[in-house]
């Protein structure tokens, strides 16, 4: 059988739903979110209201921008707020 690990936060949080669903163990609660729940039900939330006119404008140019070779890169952005945040 393998194993996961879980952040205390994240074991803590599982043990008390696990608690309140009757499950004996945080395993056989786990276990059965990821084999019981069937996924296909799962109502995705409508996001088109967020998707504006404005936004999706600012999407396109940002896209243009990163074609166009006009980006900066991980290190440049890590430099930035290293920089930023140890001042």
């Amino acid at each position: 059988m393998r194993q996961i690990q879980l952040t205390e936060q994240a074991y803590d949080l599982a043990k008390v739903r696990a608690d309140q669903a009757g499950f004996p163990s945080v395993d056989e609660y786990v276990s059965s979110i990821i084999v019981d729940v069937d996924y296909e039900m799962i109502e995705t939330p409508n996001l088109d209201y967020l998707f504006t006119p404005e936004r999706l404008a600012i999407i396109d140019s940002s896209l243009a921008e990163a074609k166009a070779g006009r980006f900066y890169t991980s290190a440049e952005v890590e430099a930035h707020f290293q920089k930023r945040f140890t001042a």
